[in-house]
């Protein structure tokens, strides 16, 4: 029979491509990890990991075996969840994904207080741009995500959580400085500062001006930047002007640091989904929190 316990091993080794960090993460030594293994390559009769240097990759059996391993825990996981909810305890471990903004900005407070009534519960939050979400979404690696754009895929649900809207930000010195709006046409000369591809801020905006008769690709860009942070101090230094949910650039408007121009009789805007795989059924506990999220004003 396969150990359950091994299979975690396994499981965060493959995850973490190393011994030594899979040890420290299940706070065990490395040797009892490697004795692990190997009683799991016995059992199973084949190697599953490749040691070539320090390299550690799977095998073709370990790759065949990874797949499997996810949904023995995963199920295992759901069964000890469903188990606890029948007799009413809230208990387990739910592993989430959420872009940027909403999970810089939006998720943090709402996590504390879903778990107040749920001592027991464990929750993971990964961030990362919409299409890294729904990866780990539909590679099983996620249970649900929360994400600003829609990537179409036959096998993802989308369900509302939230508006936002994006603001066209620049910074102090700039010749826009002191106006409160600016034409459209204008924006298109203007160096700007964009995310990256498979970010939703990135996909909104473009939706926005593609609805406004602008084509992104006739827009002048000067830069593109992987996170919200530093697209922020990259407009403060002069790179460029960009837009950003305005959840975001509270504090620096506030501090005189980045000012909000308004592009003259438009208003951008875009939704906060929570995106699951249409295949899978949520855990108990996945369940009640995409409740909980549904139920939130934001």
């Amino acid at each position: 029979m396969l150990d359950t316990h091994r299979l975690k091993i396994f499981l965060k080794i493959a995850g973490l491509k190393s011994f030594s960090r899979a040890a420290h993460d299940l706070y065990l030594t490395q040797p009892t990890v490697s004795q692990h293994i190997a009683a799991l390559e016995k059992y199973v009769g084949l190697p599953l990991f490749d040691r070539a240097d320090r390299d550690i990759t799977l095998t073709r059996a370990g790759e065949l075996l990874y797949t499997y391993a996810r949904q023995i825990i995963a199920l295992q996981d759901e069964a000890e969840q469903a188990l606890d909810h029948f007799k009413g305890k809230k208990s387990g471990h739910l592993l989430i994904g959420a872009s940027t903004i909403p999970g810089e900005y939006i998720l943090p407070q709402l996590l504390g207080e879903f778990k107040k009534p749920y001592p027991h519960i464990q929750l993971t939050m990964r961030i990362g741009d919409t299409a890294l979400i729904v990866e780990g979404l539909l590679s099983r690696n996620l249970e649900l995500g929360i994400v600003g754009g829609r990537i179409k895929d036959a096998r993802l649900q989308y369900a509302k959580f939230a508006d936002d809207e994006l603001v066209l930000i620049v910074p102090r010195r700039h010749r826009w400085w002191a106006k409160k709006e600016v034409p459209l046409d204008e924006l298109v000369l203007e160096p700007l500062i964009m995310r990256e591809q498979g970010s939703g801020s990135r996909m909104g905006m473009e939706l926005n001006l593609r609805e406004a008769g602008i084509n992104p690709g006739h827009l002048l860009v000067s830069a593109e930047i992987g996170s919200t942070a530093a697209l922020k101090l990259a407009v403060r230094s002069g790179v460029g002007v960009a837009f950003i949910s305005r959840r975001a650039v509270v504090d620096e408007v506030a501090h005189g640091l980045l000012r909000i121009i308004t592009v003259a009789g438009h208003t951008f805007s875009r939704i906060f989904y929570v995106v699951t795989d249409r295949k899978r059924t949520l855990s108990p506990l996945g369940k009640s929190f995409r409740e909980f999220l549904l139920r939130q004003k934001t």
